[in-house]
Order: structure tokens, then sequence, then C-alpha cells
């Protein structure tokens, strides 16, 4: 399922979603090096995604450094961070920025614009920052508490963005969530209330998360689902916290339009 739009307008311009948004693909196409663009990702620089990613190795193991050795074939891990190289702990952030692929970026860049500007009119600008932040740390953490030695970077911002997610479906669980559906070889559109839609969603990470439990040296996808459940948690239960209320509830638009 891929969300087209919902239902809720904005009080306010969300200058905050507007602006990650821009980071985001500032990030992916200019500072992330590559040998050139590539849907799947398959011809960016490797040490840069060790570079600028979340290694669950390097945060357990403090002041160790991965990177991709004999031509992306392996990965080693030594002590140290090499010249040029940033200190683990900012890695909790650049990882936020850090995508693998063009639709990588481009599906969560669709849930932060779908899902983030009601959330940030519910908090204001500054709040919506710092829990943007947070939701991506929490993910961040579930995901190194699963696999404390893992050395495969984590790295994207689906984890803030679920934290994001968290907050809507408490926010606005009957908002309506126009949804692009695929059924085997068709697809159709639909309107989904936004806890259904999310429901769904987390429930498929859940899924996901358990089966690479269960199976841990099968094809995991390369998708960090615990990073998902971590963030959708954090926003559970943080968005009353940090939301100041429950914007655009009354005037509802027409998905139609």
């Amino acid at each position: 399922m891929f969300p087209l739009k919902d239902n809720l307008p904005t009080q306010n311009l969300p200058v905050v979603t507007i602006l990650l948004i821009a980071l985001n693909v500032i990030a992916y196409l200019i500072l992330q090096p590559k040998s050139g663009i590539d849907f799947s990702g398959a011809s960016l620089d490797q040490n840069a995604l060790f570079h600028y990613g979340a290694v669950p190795y390097e945060l357990t193991h403090l002041g160790a450094h991965c990177e991709v050795v004999h031509n992306g074939a392996d990965v080693t891990c030594a002590k140290g961070v090499p010249d040029g190289g940033i200190a683990t702990v900012l890695t909790l952030f650049t990882a936020m920025f850090t995508h693998a692929g063009l639709f990588h970026l481009g599906g969560n860049m669709l849930f932060l614009w779908i899902f983030g500007n009601n959330v940030e009119d519910s908090m204001g600008r500054v709040r919506f920052v710092i829990f943007y932040l947070l939701g991506g740390l929490a993910a961040t953490a579930l995901q190194v508490a699963m696999g404390p030695d893992d050395i495969v970077p984590t790295l994207g911002a689906s984890g803030a963005v679920a934290g994001v997610l968290g907050g809507y479906i408490l926010l606005h669980p009957r908002a309506k969530i126009l949804t692009l559906v695929f059924v085997i070889f068709f697809f159709t559109i639909l309107e989904l209330p936004a806890i259904i839609f999310l429901g769904v969603w987390f429930a498929q990470q859940a899924l996901f998360g358990a089966l690479n439990l269960t199976n841990p040296t099968g094809d995991g996808g390369g998708v960090a689902y615990f990073a998902h459940i971590g963030g959708f948690a954090f926003g559970l239960l943080a968005i009353k916290l940090f939301a100041r209320r429950r914007n655009a509830l009354t005037t509802p638009r027409s998905l139609a339009s």
C-alpha cells in the first residue's frame, strides 16, 4: 500500500517538514558520494554508507570503525576513526539523512510529506524538530538493541518518519488516506481510515521483524524493521507530550479534489 494524500488541511505552512525533505534530497543528490544515480542504490559509494550510517557494532563497541574492503566483498572493523571520519555519536544524526537509493529516499519523503505536515501543525516547528529527531534516535536504539554486533549500517529517514506515523495515528485516527493498493498484478485506489492504513503498516513491520528474528540467516531485504517499530512506538508514547492541538479536524477536505 502506498499513500497518495490525506484529507486534513494544515493551518500553517509546514516549514520544518519542507526543510527536512529538502535536506534529505540535497544530502542524497549532492553530499553522498556516488559513481552515478541509480534507483536501487547499487552505484552508491559503499564506504560513504558506512561513513554516514549508524553501524550497530560501532555504537556498541565504542572506538571501533567499520569499512568496506576488497572492492565491497567484505567489511572489516578496527579501533580508531580514520582520516576524514566522523565521531560515532554523530552518525546517529547523519544516518537520518543518508539513503541507499532513489526509491528509498522517495518512499520516505512521500510518507513524511503526507503525515508530517499535520503532526508539525499540531505541535509547532521547534517541538516538531525535537520530536522528529528523538523518533529517529529511538528507532536506531531498538535496531541496535536487536542486533548489537551487526555490521550493516542503519540509514534512512524511515525511523524518524515512523515516529511521525505513530503520532499521526493517535492524533487523527479517523482521517482518510487515499491509498494505492496493489493486489498481485492489479491495483486499485481506496480511501482508508488512518487507523486502518497505519495499523496495517505497523503490523507488517512487526511481522517482518519477527520473521527476521526466527530466520536470522534469511533475506531480510535490507530493511531495518525494528527501527520502524522503535520509531512508531516512540511516536505513540510521546505524541501527547509534544502535541498542543488536534488541528484541522473540523474541516477535512474531499480526497476527490
